[in-house]
């Protein structure tokens, strides 16, 4: 099937000027229509033009997304920005407001083109009388991003059938495997990668995997849980100090059942007001598995879920680019993952179906080691 429309809305080359009688630290917070609020801290440069800017964001719209914007002839794009640090949610607003700007866009004929939208400085309104306004500099652009969809059929312990999506058509492509041997004793890269580290009878989730198979029945990825994830001493949640790890893992061609490293998942429960599941997530390198390429690291709610998303940096240019992304549903709540993978990373889409797997399954790795976890983690369920 082909892939589906996506069009990413792209907000770059962000920086503010301040009047001589402001400085320190500010921030800005976005708001698009119905998508949640993003924050990003503003650079404050002395050139101008400003020199390019690290700070940037983007609203990914898909298809459901499109079809409503089409039907507005005009979509606003609203920037707040405050004084002080960066809040730590997008819900809430710690800092003293600067000013606000609204940038008119029409979002009606986007699947097929880039459009621009703006490029260069905009006053910010909200100065008192007699005052000069504060300057955000911003370039905002649209541009197609067309992706492949795939869907879990079922929650991933319980083994389902992974569908590619598109409108109303399912089409199956993949099935699952998962397996919670509890007794399981890595191979020699996962010995070396967990630093062969023993528990004395800790209490401890390992052992789980999932296995990835093509519709002729191929193993084509999985992702293996070699760093158990453990509570920290006197505590019942896995920290950040101590993460659990999954390795994501390709055929290496010697033979059917033979495994190489391709990433490396760690996973903990935060702490603090913002209950959330942290992660960070490398691409390992030719020079052994104690060393990988960060490619994302953040956090999900663990009560709302969120969205967990790999996106690229061309070297040598400021052009980004969409990878992958997956749903991830909060704790206790029915999850079927549903993963994106851009049209240029198409061909790794088993390995991100596995990587998204692991994401999804990390949520329940990090429950409080209070909470018993459904019958399908159990080993002595799947013995039956």
């Amino acid at each position: 099937m082909d892939p589906c429309p996506f069009v990413r809305l792209i907000v770059e080359s962000l920086a503010l000027k301040l009047p001589s009688s402001k400085a320190g630290t500010c921030y800005a917070k976005l708001k698009l229509h119905n998508f949640p609020s993003q924050i990003l801290s503003l650079p404050l440069p002395r050139s101008d033009p400003p020199p390019s800017s690290s700070s940037y964001s983007t609203f990914h719209l898909d298809t459901d997304a499109l079809l409503l914007f089409s039907k507005k002839p005009l979509t606003t794009l609203k920037i707040s920005v405050f004084s002080g640090p960066a809040a730590c949610s997008c819900s809430v607003v710690t800092g003293n407001p600067i000013g606000t700007l609204k940038l008119c866009l029409n979002l009606t004929n986007v699947r097929s083109r880039t459009c621009i939208y703006h490029t260069g400085w905009m006053n910010l309104g909200g100065a008192d009388e007699g005052e000069p306004a504060a300057r955000l500099h911003l370039a905002v652009r649209s541009e197609p991003d067309p992706r492949f969809v795939f869907q879990f059929g079922g929650e991933p312990e319980c083994s389902p059938v992974v569908f590619q999506i598109q409108e109303n058509i399912r089409q199956p492509v993949f099935s699952c495997k998962f397996t919670a041997d509890r007794s399981h004793r890595s191979r020699g890269w996962a010995q070396t990668f967990s630093g062969g580290r023993e528990r004395g009878g800790r209490r401890e989730r390992k052992g789980w995997m999932i296995t990835v198979y093509d519709l002729s029945g191929s193993a084509v990825a999985a992702a293996s849980m070699v760093t158990p994830f453990v509570p920290s001493p006197g505590s019942d949640r896995v920290c950040r100090s101590n993460p659990g790890a999954w390795l994501i893992l390709c055929p290496n061609g010697v033979s059917i059942s033979s495994w190489k490293p391709w990433g490396r998942l760690e996973a903990w429960r935060e702490s603090g007001p913002a209950d959330g599941l942290g992660y960070k997530f490398e691409l390992m390198t030719s020079s052994g598995l104690s060393t990988g390429i960060p490619i994302a690291q953040g956090s999900l709610s663990v009560r709302k879920g969120g969205s967990f998303c790999i996106e690229s940096l061309r070297k040598g240019a400021n052009i980004r680019g969409f990878v992958m992304g997956s749903s991830v549903q909060g704790e206790g709540k029915t999850s079927k993952p549903l993963v994106q993978v851009s049209v240029h990373h198409v061909a790794r889409a088993a390995l991100f179906v596995a990587l998204a797997a692991a994401v999804d399954l990390s949520m329940d790795a990090c429950r409080l080691f209070s909470t018993k976890l459904r019958k399908e983690f159990s080993h002595d369920h799947q013995q039956l």
